[in-house]
């Protein structure tokens, strides 16, 4: 039975592998609706943040943030076996350091002028709070209902609600 650390770490494992998560500025209209990014930690073994994502600075996204704003990220593991969304704050920030680090060959293709390309905006994301849901394996859940069990009982283990702050 998971305890809420067991989940964040889950999160956090699942972030590291498989990048993608759907970002978006909180209450913007339809300026901020979410669109899909690859996410990246400074460290390998990073924990809490802030997560990082290159984009374009004529993007939507970007020219909508002015800077800093509240914003949300969405995550589905590729295996669906973990949900989370994760409320912070999305902050304009091309460091230069930060932008070597990260810097990587899936990354360098979409920008021509490489590291100084004009157009080129590192995004930092500040995670404050997280809902992180473990998805309890649909086929246990349906032997355990043949079985007079309510698979509603051990779900509650499998959500966590994390401060990130």
């Amino acid at each position: 039975m998971p305890d809420t650390a067991d989940i964040e770490a889950k999160f956090w494992k699942a972030l590291k592998g498989d990048r993608t998560v759907m970002l978006g500025l909180a209450g913007a209209g339809d300026e901020g609706m979410s669109q899909p990014m690859t996410a990246q930690l400074a460290t390998e073994d990073a924990v809490r943040g802030p997560i990082y994502i290159f984009t374009a600075k004529d993007s939507d996204l970007v020219e909508a943030l002015g800077g800093r704003s509240p914003a949300l990220l969405h995550f589905a593991a590729k295996g669906h076996d973990l949900f989370a969304a994760v409320t912070g704050e999305l902050i304009a920030d091309n460091d230069r350091g930060m932008i070597e680090k990260l810097w990587n060959p899936f990354v360098a293709a979409w920008f021509e002028g490489g590291q100084d390309d004009p157009n080129l905006q590192l995004l930092r994301f500040e995670p404050d709070r997280a809902q992180i849901w473990l998805n309890e394996n649909s086929l246990f859940a349906g032997v355990k209902l043949l079985l007079g069990k309510d698979p509603k009982d051990e779900y509650a283990d499998k959500v966590a609600d994390v401060r990130l702050s």
